[in-house]
């Protein structure tokens, strides 16, 4: 299942500081009707990632009843992303 979302990137201060992407709500659904098919724990779901040019393997975290995507520090770089900015990002979900 491939989806295109938009969203704006936000910074969580966690214990292991990242930034990230919020998958709205409608794709979420989708994206939860299918998670037993594809989790491989804790509700995190293997996808391949595609913003701009710069395509990398990552997990959707669960978050709040959503999911949200990680952005690597090397992603945002190549792609000169900064927080708060609006970035299109294509999720390709393993089925």
């Amino acid at each position: 299942m491939t989806i295109e979302i938009t969203g704006k990137i936000w910074y969580w201060r966690g214990p292991a500081p990242f930034y990230f992407v919020t998958v709205p709500e409608k794709h979420a659904r989708k994206i939860k009707a299918m998670e037993k098919l594809v989790t491989y724990g804790w509700g995190m779901i293997p996808v391949t990632v595609r913003i701009g040019k710069t395509e990398y393997k990552t997990a959707l975290w669960p978050k709040d009843g959503l999911y949200i995507v990680p952005l690597k520090a090397s992603v945002r770089k190549a792609e000169k992303l900064e927080e708060g900015d609006s970035v299109k990002t294509r999720l390709d979900v393993a089925e």
